[in-house]
C-alpha cells in the first residue's frame, strides 16, 4: 500500500453478496465512501513527499510522526482506506459457517467456543456508538483480541494487526436495514470469508516467528492488506 493509493477492486460483483448486503449499499460503500478515502488521503500526502514512500500500516502505527496539519486527515482517510480494504476481503458470497484449523482452535482457546467469540464480537458492533468498527485482532503477544474503534481508527494504531473487521458505519447497512444495526451484524456473518480469516491469522503467526516487532507489523499488514 503506497502513494499515490488507489481504490482496490472488488473480487465479486457489488451484487454477489445479496440478499445479506445490498447491490445498492455496495455500490455507494465502494465507490463513493471508500473512493472518497482513497482521494483525500493522496490529496493531503500530496505536500509531503517526504511521506510519499512509507506505508500506510506505518503511518497508522504512529500517527504522532505524521506532522501535525495533516495527521487528522491520514487518521480519518488513511484508516478508511486501510480498515474498508480489509473489510472487502474478508467477505465472499457463498461462505458464512465457522472456521476451521488453527484460527478455530485459538478463537476457542480465547473465547471458550465459536458462539462466545461470536457473541462477544456482536457485542463489540452493536455497543460501538455511532459510527466505528468492530475487531478480532492479534496483540503483540500474538493473542486474539475482539474490540471496537470510533469513527476510521484502526487496532494498528494500538499496536495489533486486525484479522477480521465489520464495519458498523450507517452508510455500511441503512439503505437495507435502516436503524436495525443488529440486523445487519446477523446477516453479515452469513458472508464472513473465514479462509480469508484464517489466512491474515496465519500471516500474523508467521511473521511472528520469524521478524521483530516492526518486521512483523510490516510483513503481515502487507500481506494482509498490500
Amino acid at each position: 500500500m503506497g502513494y499515490p493509493y488507489k481504490l482496490p477492486d472488488l473480487a465479486y460483483a457489488q451484487d454477489a453478496l445479496e440478499p445479506y448486503v445490498d447491490a445498492a449499499t455496495m455500490g455507494f460503500h465502494h465507490d463513493k465512501h471508500h473512493a472518497a478515502y482513497v482521494n483525500n488521503l493522496n490529496k493531503a500526502l500530496e505536500g509531503h513527499p517526504e511521506l510519499q514512500g512509507t506505508d500506510l500500516y506505518a503511518l497508522l502505527s504512529d500517527l504522532d510522526s505524521v506532522p501535525a496539519d495533516i495527521r487528522g486527515a491520514v487518521r480519518n482517510n488513511g484508516g478508511g482506506h486501510a480498515n474498508h480494504s480489509l473489510f472487502w476481503k474478508v467477505m465472499k458470497p457463498g461462505a458464512g459457517g465457522v472456521p476451521s484449523g488453527k484460527l478455530a482452535e485459538a478463537i476457542d482457546s480465547t473465547f471458550g467456543s465459536f458462539d462466545a467469540f461470536k457473541e462477544q464480537f456482536t457485542k463489540a458492533g452493536m455497543t460501538q456508538f455511532g459510527s466505528g468498527w468492530a475487531w478480532l485482532s492479534v496483540d503483540s503477544n500474538g493473542g486474539l483480541v475482539v474490540s471496537s474503534t470510533p469513527n476510521q481508527d484502526t487496532p494498528l494504531s494500538a499496536g495489533m494487526i486486525p484479522v477480521l473487521g465489520l464495519d458498523v458505519w450507517e452508510h455500511a447497512y441503512y439503505l437495507k436495514y435502516q436503524n436495525l444495526r443488529g440486523n445487519y451484524i446477523s446477516a453479515w456473518w452469513e458472508v464472513v470469508d473465514w479462509d480469508a480469516v484464517a489466512s491474515n491469522y496465519s500471516a500474523v503467526q508467521v511473521a511472528m516467528d520469524i521478524a521483530d516487532v516492526v518486521g512483523r507489523v510490516k510483513s503481515s499488514w502487507n500481506k494482509i492488506f498490500g
